[in-house]
């Protein structure tokens, strides 16, 4: 499997630029033989909602996104949008097409809500963490914070993904000097892909808003923790990578950690401390 890496700079609030954008950053994909083409967090809106007063939360049944992806044909494609959920709730919603058809829709679950990061107050949050079937392998989807939670990525593995897909809106460090966003990241994807024994996608975004400045360096890590691919810092980029699933499973196969997870014990240890007053 092929997978595009689309590391673009989508424009805060204009939907209808953003998904010509989205068009035409498919059509280079299929031109390099994409079989997959991953976009950044919300790159169908843009990130710093708050900052507009427009309503732009879109339904993944919008005919916008209906079209795009028929217009994928084979390509799949991983879409990052504000949703309209029905009712009064909108998520941080990350969908993902296959054949023109939608087979997996990803609620963004860990919404952060500290310093200028405010999506508490635009979002609510989703209720499952899934992973889903696709013709390529079964895959996962954690939302930019999501993976920030390393239960999810486990859950997602034991569910049976092989790959893990993060969109992602990650901008430069709000604790300068004591945290390198960027070093964090790699250090979360690296582990990731050495502990879970899978592939991990991350695609971030580039461009700024208001204090926002979004760096990029969208990357690939193999089974056993290695940078495959790896696009530019602070620049528009696209980079491919050649995914061969069937290595997951022999590194799983050689060594064996994800069969020792003992999920019963596991369970009971998480009921107790639910029950002890650990849940939110």
């Amino acid at each position: 499997m092929r997978v595009a890496l689309a590391q673009i700079d989508p424009t805060l609030g204009d939907v209808d630029a953003n998904f010509e954008l989205a068009r035409e950053t498919i059509a280079e994909a299929r031109g390099r033989g994409a079989d997959l083409v991953v976009f950044p967090e919300l790159s169908l809106t843009g990130y710093a909602l708050g900052q507009i007063s427009d309503e732009v939360s879109i339904e993944v049944q919008d005919e916008r996104i209906t079209s795009l992806a028929e217009e994928a044909g084979e390509t799949s494609i991983v879409l990052g949008f504000h949703e309209d959920g029905g009712g009064i709730r909108t998520y941080n919603s990350a969908a993902y097409f296959e054949d023109g058809s939608l087979v997996h829709l990803h609620r963004k679950l860990y919404l952060p809500t500290y310093g200028v990061f405010e999506e508490r107050k635009l979002f609510s949050p989703g209720q499952s963490m899934r992973a889903f079937g696709a013709k390529f392998g079964r895959m996962a989807i954690l939302i930019c914070n999501d993976a920030w939670q390393p239960a999810l990525g486990f859950l997602a593995v034991q569910d049976g993904a092989r790959v893990l897909l993060i969109p992602t809106s990650s901008a430069d460090s709000r604790f300068p000097g004591e945290m390198d966003t960027t070093e964090y990241w790699y250090d979360i994807t690296r582990f990731y892909a050495r502990m879970l024994e899978c592939y991990v996608v991350f695609v971030n975004r580039v461009g700024k808003e208001g204090e926002l400045a979004f760096w990029g360096s969208s990357h690939v890590m193999d089974p056993w923790g290695n940078v495959i691919t790896e696009a530019a810092l602070y620049k528009k980029d696209m980079v491919t990578a050649d995914l061969d699933l069937k290595s997951v499973l022999q590194r799983r196969r050689r060594v064996p950690l994800l069969r020792e997870a003992r999920l019963g014990f596991l369970n009971r240890e998480l009921n107790r401390l639910v029950e002890e007053g650990g849940d939110l």
